[in-house]
């Protein structure tokens, strides 16, 4: 921002994370963790890259909000992040929000109760906006520019958008919009027809569901929603559609990469096989979404651990015994001891012992492959033990006995799985 008003719009703006997802799609990954903790790329949790957004766009005073088994997320945020934001002295902060009353089984009703729910922090605050934001998915944003848009269009909402496949738009809010950026259409999750970017009939423009509010709208338009009993209490349902058929300046914020215009990198990683692919997509040669840029990093919170460690290269009568990984992203504390890590991303303290080769898999924290286990295409959560010659992703008949398995074939074992 270069008009002399990036202080004001940032230090006016609010920013509320909703990160109690239970991500019933993800289990067993979210068995004993909400959705945002879920670890993703080796050494980040899902939170990690929102987070890493609003520092990266100056934004200092969050919100964040919790509700299903949050214990895990509470520690990451309490280790890793409350000191980066916490300054009091300079009215800086971040916020873990517990819900403030029980509604039903699910605390929150939807996301429009979930701000309801804790209007007297924004009534405490008095920001002149809000910036809403899931705490779940994988990208990289300035939201300055996207407060500056809104500010500029004089709009009372601005919903972040990209497009995606026309196959995809039933999992997502789709929106029909003027040249001028305004939305007149609005539709949540269309089972069929929906409708297509003009010039374009593959595509729709879909919402990020990050939602850029005027407080006074927030407030009044999430309290007559809250007395309404036949609402579904969600921005996308209920509130969004509502202002559209109102007529009130909702406007889209195209979100694309600042150098090609095209759309940029941005990943719901809501279901098994979305999250096993944008894991994928970190190791590549010429990756689809790069960790390394250092223009705008992605902080991250693990335990001290010692660096890396390949040990073994020797031929034997079993074979060649080599500690390597190929293609594959590797953690500290990682220790492969003559065995073969091809296209995986492998955790801290992940080991891979002798002879076992695992392919397109991704191994969380404390991972122990056995001799001579071979696996493929897997997704082994934390502390898992796999015992000596398992073998794994080969054979999906065997592989259903044990372990759940993904619309594409991604084979999930459980955090700390035992074996007979």
């Amino acid at each position: 921002m270069s008009n002399g008003r990036e202080i004001p719009l940032l230090d006016d703006t609010l920013t509320m994370i909703l990160a109690g997802g239970q991500g019933s799609r993800l289990y067993p990954l979210t068995r004993d963790r909400a959705k945002p903790a879920v670890p993703f790329g080796g050494v980040y949790r899902i939170i990690d890259f929102v987070l890493s957004n609003c520092l990266n766009s100056g934004l200092r005073k969050i919100d964040l909000i919790t509700q299903y088994k949050s214990f895990s997320l509470d520690r990451h945020i309490s280790l890793g992040w409350s000191r980066v934001f916490n300054h009091p002295e300079q009215n800086e902060y971040l916020n873990i929000i517990p819900p403030q009353k029980r509604v039903t089984e699910n605390w929150y009703l939807g996301t429009a109760d979930a701000v309801f729910q804790n209007i007297y922090f924004l009534q405490r605050e008095r920001p002149k906006r809000v910036l809403i934001l899931g705490g779940d998915h994988i990208y990289k944003m300035d939201y300055s520019r996207m407060i500056e848009y809104h500010t500029d269009k004089g709009a009372e909402i601005t919903v972040a958008c990209t497009t995606v496949p026309a196959e995809d738009a039933y999992r997502f809010g789709i929106a029909q919009t003027k040249a001028d950026g305004s939305i007149y259409g609005f539709q949540e999750k269309p089972k069929e027809n929906p409708t297509t970017v003009p010039g374009d009939p593959t595509r729709c423009l879909a919402s990020m569901g990050i939602y850029l509010f005027n407080t006074e709208v927030l407030v009044r338009r999430a309290s007559d929603d809250a007395r309404d009993p036949d609402s579904a209490h969600d921005f996308g349902k209920n509130i969004i559609p509502e202002m559209v058929n109102d007529k009130r300046p909702v406007f889209a914020y195209p979100f694309a990469d600042e150098e090609t215009g095209e759309p940029a990198y941005w990943r719901d990683v809501g279901t098994l096989d979305a999250y096993w692919e944008a894991n994928m997509d970190l190791i590549e040669v010429d990756p689809k979404f790069d960790l390394h840029n250092p223009d705008r990093p992605v902080r991250y919170y693990v335990a001290p651990h010692p660096p890396a460690k390949f040990v073994h290269e020797v031929e034997t009568d079993k074979g060649l015994r080599r500690g390597e990984a190929i293609n594959s992203i590797v953690a500290p504390g990682v220790v492969i001891s003559g065995g073969q890590a091809r296209r995986c991303v492998l955790s801290p303290q992940v080991r891979i012992n002798s002879y076992a080769v695992v392919e397109a898999s991704i191994l969380m924290d404390g991972v122990n492959v056995g001799r001579g286990c071979k696996i493929r295409k897997a997704i082994i959560d934390k502390r898992t033990k796999i015992p000596v010659g398992m073998v794994i992703g080969y054979d999906h008949s065997e592989d259903r006995k044990r372990f759940a398995i993904s619309k594409n074939g991604v084979v999930i074992v459980p955090k700390e799985m035992p074996f007979d």
